[in-house]
């Protein structure tokens, strides 16, 4: 009687239909035939050589980690469209309402321009920067001390003529810190392409959900 071989990652994968860098597309298949390719090899095996335990133990735990691999890329997939499907949800409630996202557009109304910036830390110096569309700084002032987060300021200058962006660099006990700096805009419509959430904003365009600092 002819002796078959054990099983091992390349019999494996040819159960599966696949090279080895191939799932299967079906766990209850695989494991059907993982079974009867086993149960063909105890009945084959050649009596003065037996199969040893420990090589049935190892064959079975190749296929139960292949099942729960195969499972767990489900619960992981189920639990991806969960989460879009909530972000979703989440991105519709803001529509109408104010959110806080990275960019540099200096807004102003009555002639008075105000901008905000986000800190990572608290800063004993701040210094806001303002710029024309060329990039040119036409007017800068300092802000003295500001706390860790998101901060506003105001800016009266005697004209606003030319004043698109700013900026803002500040330090802490003489050391350089790197703000951001924000925008206020309203929420006008929400959109998604797989699972990314764009808000649509009223004053500056498309940004993904995942920028948004705070809404109010």
């Amino acid at each position: 009687m002819a002796a078959v071989g054990t099983l091992n990652s390349n019999t494996l994968a040819s159960l599966n239909g696949t090279g080895a860098t191939t799932q299967t597309a079906n766990e209850a298949g695989s494991a059907d035939r993982f079974l009867k390719l086993l149960v063909a090899q105890m009945q084959n095996q050649d009596p003065l050589s037996p199969m040893d335990n420990a090589q049935v133990t190892t064959q079975i735990a190749q296929i139960n980690t292949v099942s729960g691999i195969e499972k767990l890329n489900g619960s992981v997939q189920g639990l991806s469209g969960q989460f879009s499907q909530m972000q979703a949800l989440q991105g519709a409630a803001l529509v109408g309402r104010e959110v806080v996202v990275p960019g540099d557009d200096l807004t102003v109304k009555d002639n008075v321009g105000s901008g905000t910036f986000e800190l990572g830390s608290a800063a004993d110096e701040v210094q806001v920067e303002i710029l024309n569309a060329q990039g040119n700084v036409i007017e800068k002032f300092q802000l003295g001390a500001r706390a860790a987060g998101i901060n506003d300021f105001d800016w009266k200058p005697t004209s606003t003529a030319g004043a698109a962006t700013f900026r803002v660099t500040a330090k802490a006990d003489g050391a350089t810190l790197t703000p951001t700096a924000l925008v206020r805009d309203t929420v006008r419509s929400i959109s998604t392409s797989g699972n990314q959430l764009t808000l649509e904003l009223k004053n500056n365009g498309n940004v993904a959900y995942s920028d948004v600092r705070s809404f109010t």
